[in-house]
């Protein structure tokens, strides 16, 4: 616990219910109201409150412990040194940098997930505590705008040899830092972060107009591609869109690229997901961002191939990449030794989706989420929120516990505590995950921010991508007031509705997402069915003259799906998984009888599930039951292979939960999303 007087997570701790006000012109989390070649424009970022239901929980979650309780964390020095490295850059303590080369951007996405909260809430709480934070930060920077402070504080403390942009993960820092102060200006007005943020940006560009070669190998899970172009966005600075674009040249100048990298050959020649899956995500959410801003079709076109075959060969049920925690470039099939290259938390193969070694660390899910969304922006396309929501309610959200507490870096979809090796990720969740702590801040940075994908605005009306109750008030293009109430127990229910409060005196559009799995959804406005068509995968576009009062209602079929996987997944052959909406659910061992092994049982093709309301701690969820079949067998006892029981599988009932959910009751637990199918 935290003692220190100017500890600023106790500021938060004992303010956090305090209420406050303050006065700042909000704008959107990815500001593309002036991107010429984006097809929708994000709300700004206090459009939209969480008002009951899944994502309010989440919310609320996030702001009342995953913000205060990983601060508290990043404060105590003897668990992290996130913020002690910046207090000893900032000559205001002694001592030496502590930590991986990256904590400082840990410590940015913890802090932009702080500017979330206070852009929703304006506590003054959290005003004060950034105030105090960003004091520090900026103590930290040189006079030229770099700052890192593991450099900063090897050469105060001697080390001469050490010199700006010759170690890992500076720029990734710096990347965060821009993202940061971008949210944080948005949020507040101020501009206390975003002038550090312009002058570490501004050093970038110095580099990259003098010295742009050491710019080349220093692409490491590049977030500063995201970063800049926020900068552009925020600032209007035409270098900051020079040096974007500069970013993605310069990866042609690598001289015996990696596909670890993605810089194996130039950006515009890729089809494929290789290598590193966050550094690869990242890449493609910040070319996302660059097509925005410039319209370079060979920017997209890159894109939209390597999204084909994430989705169709690469991806998990989930929404999770990355399976291979190591493994050798998908070219590892050559016959020359020379081409084959070890990779290292990356993507596979295609079809190569291990479940109980599957690595699917937290960020890359996030980065998928963070891809998607750029490429629905873009483009307007159903089927990138799709994946969006997809990786939300699963791959995403199974990286924390409910209670917001503990963290998964990796999200398997098997976990058997009777495999004899172990893995170097833990089975379970982590208050504080000593090995990297990256997943969490970036964890706690997407959960408050979720509420900006909700909606988007174009010139022919609203989108509407992410269900959930909430209040919605915004300005659309042609400079009319909209304001919607939206109820709902999605992803529980099927029924969504839509009320308008204030609308324009115009017609206007509103653009419901039908999900792809949505096979019979219905549409009524005002209790009447309408015409248009409400096809799985798109938008369903209602246009007309609105009153306020008028009510849409959108009702999604929520039936309980069994899914199969290409023949080609090996892991997957004869069985299956269970879908319902967006949620994928597992089997834990802890719902299982005593005598059975949840790894015996199957599900027969036929089975009926009853959706019961359930609830893990304080947590609402839709828990699955139904009768499967147990398969006798008995203790392997060291065997490899035996001969095949002709016992008859026993009838055995079955409760599933939530995959997001898994392992929130007690550690030392199995759990399997894919089970044997009787036909």
């Amino acid at each position: 616990m935290i003692n220190r007087i100017e500890s600023i997570v106790a500021v938060i701790i004992c303010l956090l219910l305090s209420n406050g006000a303050a006065t700042a012109q909000q704008r959107a989390l990815v500001n593309t109201s002036e991107s010429p070649h984006a097809k929708i424009t994000s709300l700004d970022m206090d459009d939209v409150q969480w008002t009951d239901g899944f994502w309010a929980d989440r919310f609320r979650v996030a702001r009342e412990t995953m913000v205060p309780h990983m601060g508290q964390l990043y404060q105590d020095p003897e668990i992290s040194h996130a913020f002690r490295n910046f207090e000893i850059a900032a000559g205001l303590k002694e001592g030496e940098h502590e930590g991986p080369t990256f904590h400082d951007g840990d410590f940015y996405k913890w802090f932009e997930g702080l500017a979330s909260v206070y852009a929703v809430t304006k506590e003054d709480s959290l005003d004060r505590a950034m105030d105090h934070i960003i004091e520090v930060i900026a103590k930290a920077q040189r006079p030229d705008g770099y700052i890192f402070t593991a450099l900063t504080i090897a050469r105060e403390n001697g080390d001469k040899d050490a010199q700006p942009l010759d170690r890992d993960f500076e720029t990734y820092n710096i990347g965060h830092l821009m993202t940061a102060a971008a949210v944080h200006y948005r949020a507040t007005g101020k501009r206390s972060l975003l002038d550090v943020a312009i002058g570490a940006t501004d050093y970038l560009y110095e580099v990259y107009k003098n010295e742009p070669l050491k710019l080349v190998s220093n692409a490491i899970c590049p977030s500063h591609y995201m970063g800049v172009a926020e900068m552009y966005r925020t600032t209007g600075d035409p270098k900051y869109l020079e040096l974007a674009k500069g970013f993605i040249e310069l990866r042609n100048e690598v001289e015996k690229g990696t596909f670890h990298n993605q810089d194996h050959k130039p950006f515009r020649e890729q089809t494929k997901a290789v290598g590193h899956a966050v550094r690869a995500n990242y890449l493609y959410a910040g070319v996302a961002d660059l097509y925005m801003e410039t319209g370079d079709p060979t920017l997209l076109e890159p894109l939209q191939k390597i999204w084909e075959d994430v989705v169709k060969t690469k991806m998990y049920i989930t929404g999770a990449t990355g399976a291979l925690y190591d493994g050798v470039t998908p070219d590892g099939t050559t016959y020359n030794p020379s081409e084959i290259q070890q990779v290292h938390q990356a993507y596979g193969n295609a079809y190569e989706l291990p479940n109980i070694t599957a690595h699917n660390e937290t960020c890359a899910n996030i980065g998928n989420v963070l891809w998607n969304w750029r490429m629905l922006l873009a483009t307007g396309e159903a089927k990138y929120a799709d994946i969006m929501e997809l990786a939300l309610h699963n791959s995403v959200l199974s990286g924390v516990s409910l209670d917001g507490l503990r963290y998964c870096y990796t999200n398997p979809l098997r976990v058997d505590r009777d495999l004899p090796f172990n893995l170097r990720w833990s089975k379970d969740r982590e208050e504080y995950i000593s090995l990297s702590n990256c997943c969490p801040p970036n964890l706690i940075r997407i959960v408050t921010e979720v509420h900006n994908f909700a909606y988007g605005v174009s010139d022919e009306g609203l989108y509407v991508n992410i269900y959930g109750g909430n209040r919605m008030s915004t300005t659309l293009q042609d400079g009319s007031k909209l304001s919607v109430t939206q109820q709902t127990d999605y992803p529980w229910e099927g029924t969504i509705s839509l009320k308008m409060e204030e609308v324009p005196d115009n017609e206007f559009s509103f653009f419901l997402r039908i999900p792809g799995w949505a096979d019979k959804a219905d549409i009524k406005v005002n209790g009447q069915s309408i015409d248009t068509k409400a096809n799985p995968g798109t938008y369903a576009e209602i246009n007309r003259q609105w009153s306020p009062g008028d009510q849409i209602t959108l009702q999604l079929p929520m039936e309980v799906k069994l899914l199969e996987s290409n023949p080609l997944v090996e892991a997957n052959r004869n069985q299956v998984a269970v879908k319902r909406g967006p949620i994928v659910y597992s089997m834990e061992s802890v719902d299982a009888p005593d005598d059975e092994s949840i790894f015996n049982i199957a599900i027969p093709s036929d089975i009926e599930f009853n959706q019961v309301r359930s609830k893990i701690g304080s947590s609402r969820v839709v828990a699955l039951e139904g009768q499967a079949r147990s398969i006798p067998e008995q203790e392997w006892k060291g065997q490899l292979y035996r001969e095949v029981s002709q016992k008859e599988p026993k009838p055995v009932d079955v409760k599933l939960v939530p995959y997001y959910a898994w392992g929130n009751r007690g550690n030392q637990t199995d759990m399997t999303v894919w089970m044997p199918i009787i036909r």
